[in-house]
């Protein structure tokens, strides 16, 4: 299943991550900061990022329109 990971370096996001790849899911991992984003290597090859800040406006086609299923956890405080 393509899965898109919103959210991806926060603290449900990254005990998520390595659980979705044991399921053998594909996923596209969104960030606002690559460098930001501090996963293993391994992990690293496994998924794509997109780094994307959801407080502005997402260019049209930056998110593949494929996607499954959304994991969405993203919050604002």
């Amino acid at each position: 299943m393509k899965i898109l990971l919103t959210g991806a370096n926060g603290y449900i996001g990254m005990r998520l991550l390595p659980l979705l790849l044991e399921d053998g899911h594909e996923i596209i991992c969104t960030v606002r900061n690559k460098e930001r984003f501090s996963i293993d290597s391994e992990i690293r090859s496994k998924v794509t990022i997109i780094e994307i800040d959801f407080l502005e406006p997402v260019e049209e086609g930056k998110i593949p329109l494929d996607i499954e299923v959304a994991y969405f956890l993203i919050h604002s405080m």
